[in-house]
This record gives C-alpha cells, sequence and structure tokens, in this order.
C-alpha cells in the first residue's frame, strides 16, 4: 500500500480500514501489517534479489474497495492510484475499477497515467451478469490493447472461528475457479480481442480440462491470450498446469509480502518464457524482437 492509500484507509471507521498497523476487513481476522512489506525501498531490493527487471503491483482486491459505493471507493481509488503512479523503478502498477457502479470514463482517465492494463476481483467476473455489468471497463482495455488482471475479491464474511489460512486456501482459490470458466463462457465471446491473466493459476482450474472435455464443455483448447500467474505456488502445481496448458501462457507471479517466488524446477527455458517471452506478450499483445 502506498501511503496515500494508507492514510485514506486510517480515516475509515468501518471496513475496509487501517487501526494504526492493524487491517480490518469484513471477511477475515484481523491482519497485523508489517511497515517495512510497505517499504518502496525494500521492495526495490526484494525484486532486484528476485532478478526481475520490472515489477507490477495491483490495489489488493481483498479489500472490498471496488466493491463499495461510488462515494466510498472512488476516494480509495484515488488514493491507490495517486500512490501507485509515484512508486520508483522497478515498479509499474495495475489501474484499480469500481464495480459496483462502472465508470468507464474514470477508468480511461485512469489509464492516461500510465498503468499498464486494469486489475478486477474474481468475485466480479463470476457470472454472465458479472460480464454484463463490467462490459464498459473491458470494451476499454480493448480498445487501448491492454490486458486485464484478475485476482481473488473481498472473502464472504465466516461465522465462528476459521484457521488463519483458510480464507487464501477456499475462497480465493474458489473465486478464481470460477472466474476462469466464466471468461471461457461469457468473457472470451464479448471479448474476443482481449488478453487476461488470472491470478494464482486460476485456481487450477486448468487442470480440470478433462472433466470440462467429458461433461461437453470444449475439447481442451488453450486460448493463447489467457494467461496464468504463479504466485504462492510451486513446482507442483505448475508442473500439472503447464501440462495442461503448455508453457506460453504462464507467468511468473510473487505473493510478496505474503509468499516470495518459488523455483518451479521447469527447466531454464520455461524460466525465461514464464519471466520474459510471456510477460511480454500479456502486456503488449506481440512476441518480443530484440535479445534481453
Amino acid at each position: 500500500m502506498g501511503a496515500p492509500l494508507i492514510e485514506a484507509l486510517r480515516a475509515r471507521r468501518t471496513p475496509p480500514r487501517l487501526d494504526g498497523w492493524t487491517l480490518h476487513l469484513h471477511g477475515e481476522p484481523p491482519y497485523e501489517v508489517d511497515p517495512a512489506d510497505h517499504d518502496p525501498a525494500r521492495r526495490a531490493e526484494l525484486a532486484a534479489a528476485d532478478g526481475l527487471d520490472s515489477a507490477l503491483v495491483s490495489l489488493s482486491s481483498p479489500l472490498g474497495i471496488e466493491w463499495l459505493p461510488p462515494e466510498d471507493s472512488r476516494p480509495l481509488l484515488d488514493a491507490y492510484h495517486d500512490g501507485a503512479a509515484a512508486l520508483p523503478e522497478p515498479f509499474g502498477a495495475w489501474a484499480a475499477a469500481c464495480v459496483r457502479e462502472v465508470d468507464a470514463d474514470a477508468l480511461d482517465r485512469d489509464l492516461d497515467r500510465g498503468f499498464v492494463g486494469l486489475q478486477l476481483p474474481a468475485d466480479a467476473l463470476a457470472d454472465a451478469a458479472g460480464y454484463a455489468r463490467c462490459a464498459p471497463l473491458l470494451d476499454v482495455l480493448e480498445r487501448r490493447g491492454l490486458p486485464l488482471f484478475v485476482h481473488p475479491g473481498p472473502a464472504p464474511r465466516i461465522d465462528g472461528d476459521v484457521p488463519a489460512w483458510w480464507t487464501a486456501l477456499v475462497p480465493y482459490v474458489q473465486q478464481m475457479h470460477a472466474a476462469w470458466f466464466a471468461f471461457r463462457a461469457y468473457g472470451r465471446p464479448r471479448h474476443p480481442r482481449l488478453r487476461v491473466c488470472f491470478a494464482l493459476l486460476a485456481g487450477l482450474a486448468p487442470v480440470h480440462g478433462e472433466r470440462l472435455a467429458a461433461r461437453g464443455g470444449g475439447r481442451g483448447e488453450v486460448d493463447p491470450d489467457a494467461f496464468v500467474e504463479t504466485s504462492s505456488y510451486g513446482p507442483r502445481a505448475a508442473d500439472a498446469v503447464v501440462r495442461a496448458l503448455g508453457v506460453d501462457v504462464v507467468v511468473h507471479g510473487s505473493d510478496r509480502p505474503y509468499a516470495p517466488p518459488a523455483d518451479l524446477k521447469q527447466g531454464e527455458a520455461a524460466r525465461h518464457a514464464f519471466r520474459v517471452a510471456n510477460p511480454y506478450r500479456l502486456l503488449h499483445g506481440k512476441e518480443r524482437t530484440h535479445a534481453v
């Protein structure tokens, strides 16, 4: 979180809000934020240690900001965009948008500031109604030739105690699984030129391709413009997804500060694809034509 968003969240009295460095959300227990995790200089050092020339950050969709009414979401979105636009190299950022009441003109203005594309919460793109509601935002991306990044949204409120890992392993994964198949059913027919990337290997939804084919959903065709990124996963999950999709639609991802990137043990050619060739095609829609 950049400084403007931190202060905006501290000014709130209802979730999402910060009380000092304690983050309060509707669907998760209070979380103690480490201030060092939001130090741009320290994060730049980590990016360099990971061998990254460019690192893209995004608004944390589990905060639920995109789902707030416009009068509540817009000040927080503005604070996020201001902080993200001011980040030093090697950082770039994804824009964010309200999905409660869609404003395509506001997205156009935000993208004019140099953001690489738009991130939306997965629970906003989980069915036909979600794609109908968000269509004006996706039209902006198609017109500009910019990609969409789909990330888990807020977790539903759960009564009673749950383990600390529950949200990341159950509702987040379920959202990404649904979003992957919803894009296939509703998103791609409506947006044939849109490039899209799904966080956390799309909740491993691509591994269910055989079941999809068995139930009449297709013959396992790979969409060359539907990417998945690897945050929080290691070699076993990556290997399964590569077997389902091949290496050309997998991009490197990190879930810092929660989990550092892992060695996926796919070989040097795959490593180059994940870290260089595929991200370039996701962001620019074309192959890289010069050596790195």
